[in-house]
């Protein structure tokens, strides 16, 4: 801890010409102070802001809010207003958001066309369910089935990425019999009681039993002992299929970059093979999209594709609502049957307001062409950290596709010792030029790079110049 403080004072007060950086001398730099980066030109203003301040929301969310929550700096932002890859605090201060409400916002910050169509439904019709008919739940589950590969047509709309998880749990067990379901270490897919068993990071789990579900050796390229070598991992699936369980197993869920687990790309080929060991043992494939789907990797509009596999079952929530309480589940005809055994429902579950707003994501990523957008901005961004990989000894890896994107720190690259006190630092430091990004990993060691998706190249170049920055710092 002494050594965290110590570190933390040298990097918090960079001396220029014998002054503390703070924002205000960012605003009013002069050519001595040319190194210090500075956001991007945007041209908007945002409301003043007259309401309670940072540490009296702070107090009363301390007060009346569970003590589980947590919040991220040691002197909490007050944001007040959001527009498109920008955040505002109560001074006014504009952000880069390199985060997007951990990976939600999508399009953009109360982007006028998602908000738009929010609008007008809310002067219709607010909620209904399905027990009667209205058509914005079904326009959605169209539009949302065509962007779905093979069979994949039925739509179950739910409030979360938990709760799609959940239903698609349940799914996989009815549908073939079986309980046992396997998931990487190093996942996440939940915070509710079933799906914390799916989860595998000890920071997020309750000691409450997780039921039938094993975690096999996660395909991590840079930690995982078997390096790229999916065939290796795979064959670890089949050892507990063989070993662990009576041969037989209700399905395997994973996601295709591990987001939570640090932006953790799986070994390239593992769910192909993996998809096949699974069906054979009678089990259905399940791929988490939570927060990989939407075009958000650039290459492709869903996760799973960069393995060149059809799952089973696809989950999905976080960007495609663009900040809505909405998820969803999509499977085939067949598997869908199973829950017509008895009455599955959910109060609001594709209701009117989250329908309108989701079907309106979908129009602005196709016709924004926000994939191809996150492709070539993504490209760049991840060109130039690779470039900062090669100055900076403390970036152990650069990884990720399109606008999800990772950076591990490290304080020794062959032990690749997790960097957890100098990622605390440069996470503060990031802050006060005006960045916010996530952090991830088991050790919590890795900047986690997600942007709204109109993030665009200047936003990249500010974001490596300010890493760049206070890295020279340490």
């Amino acid at each position: 801890m002494a050594f965290h403080r110590q570190l933390f004072r040298r990097v918090m007060k960079p001396k220029i010409g014998g002054a503390r950086v703070s924002f205000s001398t960012v605003q009013s730099a002069t050519a001595d102070e040319a190194a210090v980066p500075s956001l991007p030109p945007f041209n908007y203003e945002p409301r003043p802001y007259n309401g309670p301040r940072a540490d009296q929301v702070f107090e009363k969310r301390k007060k009346f809010l569970g003590p589980s929550l947590f919040h991220f700096y040691q002197k909490p932002i007050n944001i007040v207003e959001g527009k498109m890859q920008y955040l505002f605090d109560e001074d006014g201060r504009r952000y880069l958001d390199a985060f997007a409400g951990i990976v939600t916002v999508s399009c953009g910050h109360c982007h006028p066309v998602v908000l738009n169509a929010i609008m007008e439904q809310s002067r219709l019709l607010q909620h209904a369910t399905t027990i009667y008919l209205h058509h914005t739940i079904a326009d959605f589950a169209e539009a949302l089935a065509s962007k779905m590969p093979g069979n994949l047509k039925v739509v179950y709309f739910v409030n979360s990425g938990t709760e799609a998880n959940e239903l698609a749990m349940l799914m996989a067990r009815l549908y073939s019999g079986s309980l046992g379901m396997i998931a990487l270490r190093n996942a996440y897919h939940g915070g509710s009681s079933n799906t914390i068993g799916l989860t595998a990071m000890n920071t997020w789990k309750y000691p409450i039993p997780q039921g039938e579900i094993h975690h096999v050796v996660n395909p991590d390229p840079y930690r995982g002992v078997f390096g790229s070598d999916a065939k290796s991992y795979a064959k670890d699936v089949q050892d507990h299929i063989d070993y662990g369980t009576s041969g037989k197993v209700a399905g395997f869920i994973s996601e295709t970059i591990q987001g939570v687990g640090g932006t953790v790309e799986l070994a390239p080929g593992y769910l192909k093979m993996v998809y096949d060991i699974v069906r054979k043992a009678g089990g259905v494939c399940i791929a988490d999209e939570v927060q990989t789907g939407f075009g958000r990797t650039g290459s492709h509009y869903w996760g799973f594709e960069t393995q060149g596999v059809i799952p089973d079952i696809v989950t999905m929530a976080k960007g495609i609502g663009n900040g809505l309480p909405l998820g969803a589940v999509v499977t085939t005809p067949e598997i869908a049957s199973v829950l017509a055994q008895k009455t599955q429902f959910n109060t609001y579950g594709g209701n009117p307001v989250c329908s309108a707003g989701g079907l309106a994501v979908l129009k602005v990523i196709d016709e924004e062409k926000r994939q191809t957008h996150s492709a070539d901005v993504g490209s760049h961004l991840l060109g130039r950290l690779r470039d900062l990989q090669q100055r900076h000894d403390i970036i152990g890896d650069v990884r990720g596709r399109g606008l999800m994107v990772g950076v591990e720190l490290v304080t020794d690259r062959t032990e690749k010792t997790p960097a957890k006190a100098e990622t605390a630092v440069l996470f503060e430091n990031l802050r006060e030029l005006g960045i916010l990004v996530g952090k991830g990993g088991l050790h919590g060691n890795v900047f986690r790079v997600k942007p709204p998706m109109c993030f665009t190249k200047d936003d990249a170049d500010f974001l490596v110049d300010a890493m760049d920055y206070s890295m020279s710092k340490l």
